[in-house]
């Protein structure tokens, strides 16, 4: 009856105690083994990430292969192997979940499990020592009982054969009727203490199997079924970890899709064409040589001699006929610096990114220049800062930089007049000179003609003596009207590359500085640039330099890239 009220429990069982120790042992290396399995699966990913990564950084851009990025296939590729980080990052973050939500989770419950099925079977085996005790307590007074009876009996039969004996003494016989009577009281007693016991262990026994063992038994099966549901959380999160990553991974190859679809090769055909179109115009015809007519000439001696001398003649303006220019072989020597060796439009464009580099050069000299004026300047007003002239030294050294620079780009700036059929005067500055770094000198710099290529180019890319009475009528002074092309708008507001916060208070009184109070935290749109000055923002109307020793400055990773 108290079995069918049970139902289920695994109390039906108090006969397989063994057995299920066994079976929840087996349950915690399950746990254990799932883990090692989720462990392994989790290094697995890190390891195709890690492989992914290093495929994606091995084909990334050479420097030698930068000019490739023009073409839209190239910077396709380039798209791809980007979204391939970002492929591998999520594989990353599939192992770091795993990691987190499932391997260290599973690690710390089979250790709690562990501790509670200990404790559950050692009060298991406590309660089956003391029921096994009272067994073989119960089975003592069992004995005894049955040996006191024993003796019980030997002791009446023989005071009956002694009573029936008629040469036996009375006190014989009386000592026999004390010792049957003694024996049965032994037996009486055992009786009553074995009845006792027997009626105390069937109640410890009724409450061992109905009671305690059911209690333990329960708790052991609610603790596996916990087991069970745990693992099977586990797995749900398993394949969660999964699927939260899908729609990034969907998102990175959808990327992949999208610049594959943005390739147009009939502009990539295009940029070849602007890339490699020389500037030279096609040869024209061929002019018939005439060898023949010294045939119908009368030979004489005078004749003779005039024909030898037209035939060097004509042998010497032969080998100084001109090449045509497709076949023209290149120099495999170094490359000149005006870069004469190539096409007009190629060396054209040489020469203007070369002179785009060059301005950059001199806007970052400037830009230390005038920091280094501005810390100059408070050093003035605050001297406990530091001391002034210690800025001098570095000064002089920006503006001898700037100087080389300026001469550098005016240099190339000739030759580009030259390519472009025209020759700038000693009176007009270079047209592609900064006008940044026009007004910061008083005295604009002067045109090295010897430094510029004095001839004209030829198809062949050889130089006539003489310039071409074409490229001297393109020569023309300059308007005022070219400088007006660079003047610059309202300057636009710089992006932030990062943030800071104040580590001290910091009193800008000065032009160009920004108060700051401590822990103030500010966007940063200059770092330093060497000195000592950081560039930050408050908000879109105040922005101003501040000590780079006064902040704590976290630079954006795309900032730190660059």
């Amino acid at each position: 009856m108290v079995e069918e009220k049970m139902g289920g429990c695994w109390s039906q069982t108090k006969d397989q105690f063994d057995n299920l120790e066994k079976h929840t042992q087996s349950g915690i290396d399950f746990v254990e083994k799932y883990t090692k399995f989720v462990k392994e699966r989790s290094e697995i990913e890190l390891n195709y990430a890690r492989q992914i990564r290093n495929l994606s950084k091995k084909y990334q851009p050479k420097k030698k292969e930068e000019d490739e990025n023009k073409y839209t296939w190239c910077r396709a590729f380039h798209s791809t192997l980007n979204e391939l980080n970002d492929y591998a990052g999520q594989h990353e973050l599939i192992a770091e979940n795993m990691m987190s939500q499932i391997i260290a989770e599973l690690t710390r419950y089979a250790q709690e499990i562990k501790t509670e099925r200990k404790s559950h079977f050692h009060d298991g085996r406590k309660a089956q020592q003391q029921i096994e005790a009272s067994w073989k307590q119960l089975e003592s007074c069992k004995r005894k009982f049955e040996r006191d009876c024993k003796e019980a009996d030997r002791a009446q039969q023989y005071f009956e054969k002694m009573d029936a004996d008629i040469n036996v003494t009375k006190a014989d016989v009386e000592k026999a009727r004390q010792q049957a009577q003694m024996r049965h009281q032994m037996a009486s007693d055992s009786k009553n203490e074995y009845s006792s016991y027997l009626q105390k262990f069937n109640q410890e026994q009724n409450e061992h199997y109905y009671t305690i063992i059911p209690n333990i038994f329960q708790k052991i099966q609610a603790m596996e079924e916990n087991r069970i549901e745990r693992m099977g959380e586990s797995l749900k999160t398993f394949a969660e970890v999964d699927r939260q990553i899908l729609p990034i991974i969907g998102k990175c190859l959808d990327g992949i899709t999208q610049v594959a679809e943005s390739i147009e090769p009939k502009n990539d055909s295009s940029q070849v064409i602007e890339s490699y179109k020389s500037g030279f115009e096609p040869p024209g015809d061929v002019e018939f040589e005439d060898y023949g007519q010294a045939m119908k000439r009368t030979v004489s001696e005078t004749s003779l001699t005039n024909s030898r001398s037209d035939n060097k003649a004509d042998r010497s303006s032969k080998g100084k006929s001109k090449t045509l220019w497709p076949f023209i072989k290149k120099n495999k020597g170094s490359n000149p610096e005006d870069f004469s060796h190539l096409p007009p439009e190629q060396r054209r464009k040489k020469l203007q990114a070369k002179i785009d580099d060059i301005n950059k050069d001199i806007q970052k000299e400037m830009d230390q220049r005038d920091a280094l004026t501005k810390m100059k300047e408070v050093y003035i007003k605050n001297p406990q800062m530091g001391d002034p002239n210690s800025v001098d030294p570095r000064l002089a050294e920006i503006a001898h930089n700037i100087e080389k620079l300026q001469a550098e780009a005016q240099k190339f700036e000739g030759w580009l007049a030259e390519v472009e059929g025209r020759m700038p005067t000693k009176s007009d500055p270079p047209r592609r000179l900064s006008a940044l770094y026009e007004t910061q000198n008083s005295t604009p710099p002067t045109t090295n003609n010897n430094n510029c290529a004095q001839d004209r180019e030829s198809p062949d890319g050889s130089y006539t003596e003489e310039p071409s009475s074409e490229v001297q009528s393109k020569v023309q002074p300059e308007t005022a009207e070219s400088g007006d092309e660079f003047d610059d708008p309202d300057e636009e507001m710089l992006p932030t590359i990062g943030t800071c916060k104040a580590l001290y208070q910091f009193e800008g009184v000065n032009e160009g500085t920004i108060s700051v109070t401590e822990g103030e935290l500010l966007y940063v749109i200059e770092e330093d640039k060497g000195d000592g000055w950081t560039r930050v923002r408050r908000n879109e109307e105040e922005e101003g330099y501040v000590p780079t020793s006064y902040v704590e400055v976290f630079l954006d990773s795309n900032a730190k890239d660059s």
